[in-house]
């Protein structure tokens, strides 16, 4: 049995290549003729000014790959499982994790954790649990979010702009985490809980793969109810962030990071001012790098750790936001 569950290594994956905010509207309006755009209205709504996309020819087991291989330089040594933990997927089968096996080329067993958004905080979950109850010592937890392939980019209709927005503000990246045991029990994973409203399950779908509707080619694009996902989140509201730092004894005074989920800029503020952050404790991200899906948090990490917000002992909250819908919090100390 481990003491506790340790963060022992990090990488991240940014495509070089970026599609600004600017680009993205011009092509829209090239392949639509008919779409009328307001110029810059991508940006005002969202604050999103680019996005970073993968060369067509990488698959999402690629980025995470690129990021594992940053994670595992940072802390070398064997790796006792491996979970793919991501929205995207290169196959329904296999399992992708086993693809991502084979380009490191481990030997360890595998399994895919897959929760939209989410997937890196439930993966962060399942290892600690493994790690906790001695079945595991050493686990990779990588992501591979190749959300470019599912941009909506020709219109049938005006009317289908609207649902396939989130899309175009979405971006690809990579993220990695070496999850390891550790003898200190004040180190690593401290408190966690996760909540789900999956009544909104349908909120925010990306159908293609799926039994609901296997052969149908309009069903590999987003397709979001924007306006119906934030009442979702509203509705639970701050009162499970407030409920787990009560009954993990900590204050948001505590935290030298507060890492959240980011889909929007316009939504952060109102956020951190009901959760008492303070703006100099967290990063924002969405506006260079576009939502990249389950890759937010451990990018929100290492650029806090860049750039000397954190370092070890410090102490980091991460709250993770996913289509479903469901929420993730996750104390850790670095």
């Amino acid at each position: 049995m481990s003491a506790s569950t340790r963060i022992a290594g990090l990488g991240v994956h940014l495509p070089q290549a970026v599609r600004s905010t600017a680009e993205t509207e011009r092509r829209l309006k090239a392949e639509n003729p008919g779409l009328r755009l307001a110029t810059g209205l991508i940006s005002r709504m969202t604050g999103v000014e680019q996005v970073h996309v993968a060369p067509d020819d990488w698959q999402a087991s690629d980025l995470a790959v690129a990021a594992s291989r940053q994670a595992l330089a940072e802390s070398p040594g064997d790796i006792d499982l491996v979970l793919f933990t991501s929205a995207a997927q290169d196959l329904v089968e296999p399992a992708t994790s086993h693809i991502v096996a084979a380009k490191l080329g481990l030997t360890a067993p595998v399994m895919d954790v897959k929760n939209a958004c989410n997937s890196v905080i439930n993966g962060m979950q399942v290892a600690d649990a493994l790690i906790r109850t001695g079945q595991y010592r050493r686990v990779l937890v990588a992501s591979g979010e190749k959300t470019s392939v599912s941009v909506r980019w020709r219109l049938s209709a005006a009317s289908q702009f609207v649902p396939s927005f989130p899309g175009y503000v979405m971006g690809d990246a990579g993220a990695a985490v070496i999850l390891e045991a550790s003898d200190d029990p004040d180190a690593g994973i401290r408190a966690s809980r996760f909540f789900a409203e999956s009544q909104h399950w349908a909120v925010g779908t990306l159908p293609g793969g799926g039994t609901m509707r296997t052969h149908d080619p309009d069903a590999y694009y987003f397709h979001m109810d924007g306006a119906g996902l934030q009442r979702a989140f509203l509705e639970i509201g701050p009162e499970p962030v407030e409920r787990m730092l009560r009954d993990s004894g900590y204050t948001m005074d505590d935290f030298d990071l507060v890492a959240i989920h980011q889909v929007a800029l316009p939504y952060l503020a109102p956020v951190f001012e009901r959760l008492g952050v303070r703006s100099d404790r967290t990063i924002i991200t969405v506006a260079e790098h576009g939502n990249i899906a389950s890759a937010t948090l451990p990018l929100q990490l290492r650029l806090a750790r860049d750039r000397g917000m954190v370092g070890p002992g410090s102490l980091a909250l991460l709250i993770g936001l996913a289509g479903g819908i469901s929420l993730g919090l996750m104390v850790v100390r670095l």
